[in-house]
């Protein structure tokens, strides 16, 4: 199965770098991309705005009948963007999307804000 990662694409840390051309989450968005491109199993996309501005950067994880999960206060740094990705995957592997602690990647320890059930019809 396919999990997909929304990465807020307007996040701003409040040590924003406003001269930088581009929000925090753009610059994560960018990282994660390219470190999810060829990664079986996980998909991203971008999303303005997923409401969690006071723990900027953020993320949501989802897959279709898993537990989804809300991620925040991210750096913009290649080593969050692949902690991501190595969770993404990992969930994308579980059928029930929840990963035991013991296998979560230390960049993203931490980091969890909020787990929602699957929906059932």
């Amino acid at each position: 199965m396919t999990t997909t990662i929304t990465i807020c694409d307007t996040c701003k840390r409040d040590d924003w770098d406003a001269d930088s051309g581009r929000t925090d989450g753009e610059a994560l968005a960018a990282l994660v991309e390219a470190a999810a491109a060829g990664v079986e199993g996980v998909r991203t996309r971008r999303h303005s705005c997923l409401m969690g501005c006071s723990g900027a950067c953020n993320v949501a994880l989802q897959g279709p009948g898993k537990m989804a999960y809300t991620l925040g206060r991210f750096d913009p740094t290649p080593d969050a963007a692949a902690g991501l990705v190595e969770y993404a995957a990992k969930h994308a592997a579980v059928e029930t999307g929840v990963v035991p602690f013991r296998e979560w990647p230390v960049a993203i320890k931490g980091h969890f804000v909020t787990r929602h059930p699957p929906v059932t019809e």
